[in-house]
């Protein structure tokens, strides 16, 4: 890394981030791509020169200078990186550079820079802080101190008069990107739908995706990136910045006449919800940027930081057991210890006992916030099913729902004034015959932790499936209706956080109806999510997918549903539903105990499959190819040191041209030659080809060996697939 007064270079896993930091305003980015390499300090001082632009039409003498924090006083004409006023008065801020810290970080975090400003108008002091990880990505966040605000010249009389409060409204981390960056992605999305890409073209104006759920949602905007026109998986260049805020987010893009481009992103913060007394302060979300020459190569920053940090789940990813779809409410112990048998028989490893087995919780309707096992359904406490589970060789898990209560419930009745309410003390509108328990509480927060609590120390729990039903719309605490987003997702961080530091080998995973909390903030905290409630594998073809762009298959949570999904009521083959679970952590969410003895033998050899693969899968960079046939999907691992590859070739509907022309298979070494050979249980390209026509000789009778290079370039024939039907081709280097 160099450094000049006037230029920082930072420099790490093939990106480089040049940040300028003139005079004493806020340092700007002059450029964010591709490593630049060894750069001397006279170049980066002709480089800080030559990439200011020509100040005409712009709205400030001297140029416009957009940094890290866009200010209107540096001539931003658009959205602000602070927005907020004291009592009405200095709504816009000028912050002036006290001093710049550039230091070397451990691993994963290579580089660090630290900004000190003060803007003595606004009353308000500011840590900037810019990290680069080992693998090239950027994170960037915000700190802000209240003091009493003085302006030059002023008394001490006015100093006093001065209003002390001040009214935060926003904090946006913005990241600029080149004019070339003329597509939009991002995200969108429902229940049993969520993260959908959609693409737009970036043009003049703002682009905007705030949420006020009181977390992600299923349509958050996830990862927002601008590319080259056209970007894929492997081609283009990518810029995108992520939120790691579990509550509400806000990210945008925007684009002026002025000639600049910017991604930012932060906390959608409500009115009133932050408001600073002189020494308060508030530290803003780390807004994430990751780059690449497609989009693999971006996401692969990303899982490589999550990879290098030490909480990082190491051991192999257990096969998963949960009850829901097998018994939802039913919680016979002989139901149970049933599916428990069956479960160890097809090779599971964790058993996860999910909604059901606390208070009165016999349906939605009631229990939930009474986290004490049912004496009506379980007189002996849980111990016969978890003495069984561990005589069977499986962990014990369980699911829990902390931040939520049913009105009938006894913690509701006892303490009512525990609930999240609206201003005047009105209830919220409920959802799922719910509402939120106010975490901030400290008694509603320490009712939850001492019930948990009790929970891990009494019995030998390795899993809490963690899950967040009821969104806080306008939820708000007592007796005013202040928002209440922030403070429940810190508090909901505390008690995540306070649990682990008790329970140190706990693993946790995040649920939310699904797929409706997943952000890198939570993935920090836990070992796993849960990417969807729909198990239909034709849809979690392309929602895993997506899901991959953050989240690495060791995290996420993919099972294989009942021959007939019961989020969609529809019929999949059991090869299809398995092949697509393989790309993630497995699970099951079927009741075994109905399946017929062939159906469990063939899930015991995907199972079987599954272990012998997942230290590839677990640690493989992820790759899809840019298949231009709409029915066809083509995704796998690439072990990047032993040169192994694992692809999936899957259709999820009737193409239009027949056969499929060569795909190229992405992510292999130009350098090496593989031999290509199908895997799994699936010995036979299940499709047209295999029943009407001639089969491809290669594929079906021993392989190919071909060359890393025309593999990647040439590509290889695929077989015709039916709908719904998917092949497994492993890569594997020919040793000379």
């Amino acid at each position: 890394m160099a450094t000049n007064p006037g230029m920082i270079h930072l420099r790490a896993g093939g990106v480089s981030l040049l940040l300028a930091t003139e005079g004493d305003r806020l340092p700007r980015v002059v450029y964010w791509g591709a490593d630049l390499g060894e750069v001397p300090e006279s170049e980066l001082e002709e480089l800080e020169r030559t990439t200011t632009t020509q100040p005409f039409g712009q709205p400030t003498d001297g140029g416009m200078s957009v940094s890290l924090l866009p200010e209107a006083s540096a001539g931003w004409p658009g959205v602000r990186g602070i927005e907020g006023h004291r009592g009405g008065g200095t709504p816009s801020t000028r912050f002036v550079v006290s001093d710049v810290e550039v230091s070397a970080r451990a691993t994963p975090w290579r580089h660090g820079v630290v900004v000190a400003a003060r803007d003595a108008a606004a009353g308000l002091d500011l840590r900037l802080e810019i990290e680069q990880s080992e693998s090239g990505l950027l994170r960037t966040r915000a700190g802000l101190i209240s003091h009493p605000a003085a302006s030059a010249g002023a008394t001490e009389a006015d100093t006093d008069a001065a209003p002390q409060v001040y009214d935060l409204r926003g904090v946006l981390l913005a990241l600029p990107v080149p004019a070339r960056a003329t597509e939009l992605l991002d995200f969108t999305g429902h229940q049993l739908r969520e993260r959908s890409p959609q693409r737009l073209p970036f043009v003049h104006g703002t682009h905007e995706r705030t949420g006020h759920r009181g977390r992600p949602g299923f349509d958050t905007a996830y990862l927002l990136c601008a590319g080259e026109a056209g970007f894929g998986a492997a081609r283009g260049e990518v810029w995108g910045v992520h939120v790691a805020w579990s509550g509400n987010q806000r990210m945008l893009a925007e684009r002026n006449y002025h000639g600049i481009s910017l991604l930012g992103a932060g906390e959608a913060l409500e009115p009133g919800e932050v408001r600073l007394e002189p020494g308060q302060a508030y530290v803003s979300p780390w807004t994430y940027g990751t780059y690449g020459d497609g989009l693999d190569a971006a996401t692969a920053r990303i899982h490589e930081w999550l990879r290098a940090r030490p909480q990082h789940p190491r051991s192999p990813r257990p096969v998963v057991v949960n009850t829901w779809e097998a018994v939802t409410f039913d919680h016979s112990m002989d139901r149970l210890l049933a599916l428990a048998e069956t479960a160890a028989e097809v090779g599971a490893e964790r058993f996860v006992l999910d909604d059901g087995w606390f208070g009165g919780r016999r349906t939605d309707t009631a229990g939930l916030g009474d986290w004490v096992v049912s004496p009506d359904v379980y007189p002996q406490g849980l111990w016969p099913l978890v003495n069984r589970v561990r005589d069977l060789g499986m962990q014990f898990g369980l699911w829990v729902e902390p931040e939520m209560v049913n009105p009938d419930s006894d913690v509701a009745r006892a303490h009512p004034e525990w609930i999240l309410t609206a201003g005047g003390g009105r209830m919220p509108a409920g959802a799922r015959n719910q509402q939120v328990l106010n975490l901030a509480d400290p008694g509603a927060y320490a009712h939850v932790l001492d019930q948990l609590t009790a929970l891990l120390d009494e019995y030998p729990i390795a899993y809490l499936k963690w899950d967040h039903n009821c969104e806080l719309g306008e939820g708000g605490l007592g007796p005013s209706g202040r928002a209440a987003a922030r403070t429940q997702t810190l508090a909901a961080y505390r008690l995540i956080d306070t649990l682990r530091d008790r329970h140190p080998e706990l693993e946790i995973e995040s649920c939310a109806s699904g797929g409706g909390r997943i952000d890198l903030e939570m993935l920090d905290r836990t070992d796993r999510v849960w990417a969807s409630d729909s198990t239909d594998a034709h849809e979690r073809v392309d929602l895993q997918r997506w899901t991959n762009v953050l989240v690495p298959f060791e995290m996420l949570g993919a099972h294989i549903s009942a021959p007939v999904a019961p989020t969609s009521g529809r019929a999949l083959p059991l090869d299809f539903r398995c092949a697509v679970a393989m790309f993630g952590h497995l699970g099951i969410e079927w009741d075994l105990t109905e399946a017929s003895e062939a159906e469990r033998a063939r899930v015991a050899e995907w199972v079987d499959y599954y272990k012998d693969r997942r230290a590839l899968l677990h640690s493989g960079r992820s790759v899809h190819a840019d298949v231009p046939d709409p029915a066809y999907r083509l995704h796998g691992v690439v072990d990047e040191r032993s040169g192994e590859a694992l692809f999936a070739w899957t259709c999820v509907a009737s193409s239009t041209v027949w056969p499929p022309q060569p795909i190229p298979l992405p992510g292999l070494d130009p350098d090496r030659r593989y031999r290509l050979t199908l895997d799994g249980p699936i010995t036979s390209a299940d499709g047209i080809a295999t029943r009407w026509g001639a089969p491809l000789e290669w594929l079906e009778f021993g392989g190919a060996e071909l060359s890393g290079r025309a593999l990647t370039q040439v590509g290889v024939a695929l077989p015709e697939l039916f709908a719904d039907r998917a092949v497994l081709i492993r890569a594997v280097p020919v040793v000379d």
